[in-house]
């Protein structure tokens, strides 16, 4: 499949933080406020899920959630996805199908954490997913400017740079 075709079939629409994305799962349970950290404002669905499409000829910006977020790998090439800590440190990791070099199908970005991805083959795509819980609200996603990010991580500025909108 091309990635216009996945596109296509699972009626994908662009995200903001680049790439393409359709909610697929919002759980009915809801978490009161009164029982999130501080960190959230209202009420959250139990957990939420997304397809989430990324082609080489864009990357997924830096960004951060208030939660967890869990990555699971479906079809098309590596994914690297980038992270700084809250304390400044950086890593990534590689998500994929080839286990035997070190990819994992599936992983836990913490939350909090900036995070961008970027397909690493050239004219090719990944298609994975996305697992949030509590669930994904927009009031807890934050997608800073370029300047934002370098001023709280100069060490990490040539890879904020490539990996910001503006």
């Amino acid at each position: 499949m091309t990635a216009q075709q996945i596109v296509n079939k699972f009626g994908l629409t662009q995200h903001p933080e680049g790439g393409y994305f359709k909610e697929t799962y919002r759980s009915n349970g809801i978490i009161k406020n009164e029982n999130l950290s501080e960190i959230f404002i209202g009420d959250r669905n139990y957990s939420t899920g997304i397809y989430f499409l990324l082609t080489s000829e864009s990357f997924s910006a830096f960004h951060k959630i208030n939660q967890d977020e869990m990555w699971h790998f479906y079809l098309g090439t590596t994914l690297k996805l980038h992270m700084i800590s809250p304390d400044g440190e950086y890593s990534f990791v590689r998500i994929g199908n080839d286990i035997v070099n070190n990819e994992v199908p599936q992983f836990v970005v913490p939350a909090q954490y900036w995070f961008a991805a970027e397909v690493v083959n050239e004219n090719s795509f990944s298609f994975t997913g996305c697992t949030v819980a509590p669930g994904f609200d927009f009031n807890d996603f934050v997608l800073p400017e370029r300047k934002v990010l370098i001023e709280l991580f100069p060490q990490h500025e040539k890879i904020i740079t490539r990996l910001t909108h503006h």
